[in-house]
């Protein structure tokens, strides 16, 4: 079937015979040969390919890319699975009849892995698409079918409203028996992997709309989490043509300063220094009963983080003769705590200037005792103290650190990562962190072209510490001048809540509003998180008003305490 015949095919499938098809309604004559033919058109697809002339930007090159398969997917339900690593993850949202296309995109360098990609093109396309960052360090192909990260659990995904979706794997596939952090080694794969891979196949997905439906996308949109939401600044700093609106969350936007605290931390709670389950909630409760109830409200939420983080010492909880004790901890583990709690410096300038990671905040330290992906025990201390090499029990902080600055930094797997300091690898740092780290305060091209970029951090994460995504949103406020910054960047915070989005209100429609800022250029204002069941029918258990950094959220002393309206947003 011919590109013409192809896109005749997607548009009649999206008229309202099809529709009512999808709808389970009385159709018309000529519905079913509708759908015919976008199935038809679909299966076309397979085999097409894209020339690299159509996928690099200036300073890149490629491969061709090529279609591997083209299935016609019919309409499914919402489905939910009884175990899954994260509330958002155990749900499969419903989805409408669409055409799913997987791809490569083949490397230049033979030794590297290509950059395998998804594009879901619905029937009924409201010609706009939406770009999924990943996670971790990638290695597995982000379908795009997925909810919007912190969308509410009973929202329905992009592809339900008619958006494209994308993903991709970044250029490596993770492989059995093999570090996640391999392909590091490779240069094109690490290139892939830090911005080249998300900027191509926005590229060829623009391409194979234009196949499918005959025109280019009228807005692109990129939504990203974690490694996902450092994918999405860097396509603001890097690329700023690509996309009209970026969403990022609690993105891990000074990489190498991470990977180095990880490491650090790590190392400090060690031995004797480390903190056990019981030590752990420890020093939760102790936060809770001296911060809790200093916003107003006794909910089991820290709101006013800046006020603990200067009155709460942890010293405190020491034992009076300085070893570890039920009821309290040795100085070894203070200590641990506070080097947890402090930033860490580096002898030299990484990129843009920077030379110090923040330390990380206060609350939620023992959230993963209902959440087991949040809190001290999933990233900082695990359920073993750091062991080398790691063990599965290992924090994943320690984890993800030894691997990184082995394979990123050092450049060899067998080295001793406890021995690995910025100065005997400073060459190397200040490489990867030119292309890691997503920390370029210069968002002028972005702006200039009228696209808009919303950040949000969760100050309980202890995967990545929240103070480097706002510490960037103040960067970029200085460097364009904050009236200037207001115009196109919002930058948004969630106490109590984790890395994933548990333990605190944490749900909100960010896609929604970043589309309302970008078409109608309505900014986004009282906005609300939402907490919910993660069952069907997902009652709403509670909200809370979402805040620009720096106001916190304060109980105004009356009213429902599981309503946003009784809080406000208070001024620190």
């Amino acid at each position: 079937m011919s590109r013409r015949l192809m896109a005749l095919g997607m548009r009649l499938a999206g008229s309202a015979a099809a529709a009512c098809l999808l709808a389970s309604c009385a159709a018309p004559r000529g519905s079913l040969t509708a759908v015919a033919d976008a199935k038809a058109g679909c299966e076309s697809m397979r085999g097409q390919e894209v020339a690299p002339a159509r996928i690099v930007w200036p300073g890149q090159t490629s491969g061709v890319a090529t279609v591997d398969s083209a299935t016609f997917v019919a309409a499914s339900p919402l489905a939910v699975a009884e175990r899954a690593p994260t509330p958002a993850a155990a749900i499969t949202p419903a989805m409408p009849a669409h055409c799913r296309l997987v791809g490569r995109i083949a490397p230049v360098d033979p030794k590297a892995d290509p950059i395998t990609f998804q594009v879901n093109l619905p029937l009924q396309w409201n010609g706009r698409s939406v770009q999924f960052g990943g996670g971790g360090f990638n290695g597995v192909l982000i379908t795009g079918l997925a909810l919007v990260p912190g969308a509410r659990y009973d929202a329905p995904a992009p592809l339900a409203q008619g958006y494209v979706t994308v993903g991709t794997d970044s250029g490596h596939q993770n492989k059995p028996g093999v570090s996640p952090m391999a392909f590091a080694l490779n240069d094109e794969m690490l290139l892939n992997f830090a911005y080249q891979a998300y900027a191509k196949v926005r590229n060829v997905s623009v391409e194979l709309m234009k196949r499918a439906y005959g025109s280019e996308p009228e807005y692109l949109y990129f939504v990203g989490s974690s490694e996902g939401g450092r994918e999405g600044l860097t396509m603001a700093q890097r690329y700023p043509a690509a996309f009209n609106g970026i969403f990022s969350r609690v993105p891990v936007v000074h990489w190498t300063g991470l990977m180095f605290s990880f490491v650090r931390n790590g190392a400090a709670s060690s031995g004797d220094a480390w903190l056990g389950p019981a030590q752990v909630k420890l020093v939760h409760d102790a936060v809770l009963a001296a911060c809790d109830a200093a916003d107003g409200l006794a909910d089991r939420v820290v709101s006013n983080t800046e006020a603990c983080r200067r009155t709460f010492d942890i010293a405190s909880l020491m034992c009076a003769n300085g070893s570890a004790g039920a009821n309290c901890l040795s100085a070894a583990q203070v200590r641990a705590v506070q080097t947890l709690r402090s930033p860490y410096r580096f002898p030299f300038a990484l990129a843009n200037g920077l030379v110090e990671y923040p330390g990380w905040g206060i609350g939620g330290e023992d959230t993963a005792a209902s959440a087991p992906t949040g809190g001290w025990r999933a990233w900082w201390t695990g359920n073993a103290a750091p062991a080398m090499p790691p063990v599965p029990a290992n924090g994943t902080q320690w984890i993800y650190g030894t691997g990184a600055l082995q394979h990123f930094y050092a450049r060899d797997p067998k080295a001793d990562p406890r021995q690995i300091t910025p100065e005997s690898v400073a060459s190397r740092v200040q490489a990867i962190s030119a292309v890691m780290d997503s920390t370029s305060p210069d968002l002028g091209g972005f702006h200039a072209r009228g696209h808009k970029l919303i950040i949000l951090e969760h100050l309980s994460d202890y995967a990545q510490s929240p103070y480097a995504g706002l510490q960037y949103g103040e960067a970029v406020k200085r460097h364009m001048g904050a009236g200037r910054a207001n115009e196109f960047m919002r930058v948004y915070s969630a106490p109590g809540v984790d890395h994933v989005g548990t333990g605190a209100p944490a749900l909100v429609d960010m896609l929604g509003a970043l589309a309302t800022w970008v078409e109608r250029q309505e900014a986004p204002i009282n906005q609300v998180l939402a907490d919910q069941n993660a069952r069907p029918p997902f009652a709403l258990l509670r909200t809370r008003p979402l805040c620009e950094w720096p106001k916190w959220t304060r109980y105004k002393g009356a009213g429902d305490p599981n309503s946003a309206a009784s809080f406000e947003c208070a001024n620190p």
